[in-house]
């Protein structure tokens, strides 16, 4: 995580002031009422033990699907997309003039039409359970 928030740093996002668990020892302390940022696969280290009174948060697009966030074990889902803007998505697609384009991932309606509305053809790929809910 130090080296994506580097590199965020490196691209001009202003992410404050930010320290390493590492850093803290084993000062419960020091991380009351912190933010603490991990990989999905660190909540569950004996590292994370330390945290006092922790609140366990993801940010994924996959949290749209509750199903996802109950699987693992999310007391805060945030929805946010870890995937390219739309302005970034239609540059590219813009940019590498694809014959087909195939739409594998997302809300993929709004994706296709913004290809047929640019000229390009575009279909979403039938991917079969994606995004069910299973309540």
């Amino acid at each position: 995580m130090v080296g994506l928030c580097e590199l965020y740093r490196e691209q001009g996002v202003d992410l404050g002031s930010l320290a390493t668990v590492a850093e803290t020892g084993n000062n419960k302390e020091a991380l009351k009422g912190k933010v603490i940022i991990c990989p999905p696969s660190a909540v569950h280290d004996r590292w994370s033990r330390r945290l006092p009174d922790p609140v366990t948060a993801m940010a994924s697009g996959w949290m749209t699907v509750r199903a996802r966030a109950r699987q693992k074990l999310v007391e805060l889902p945030l929805v946010i997309s870890d995937h390219a803007d739309w302005d970034e998505l239609t540059q590219t697609i813009r940019e590498v003039e694809a014959s087909e384009i195939w739409v594998t991932h997302g809300r993929d309606d709004a994706l296709v039409h913004y290809a047929g509305t640019v000229g390009l053809k575009a279909r979403p790929l039938d991917l079969r359970g994606y995004e069910e809910d299973e309540e």
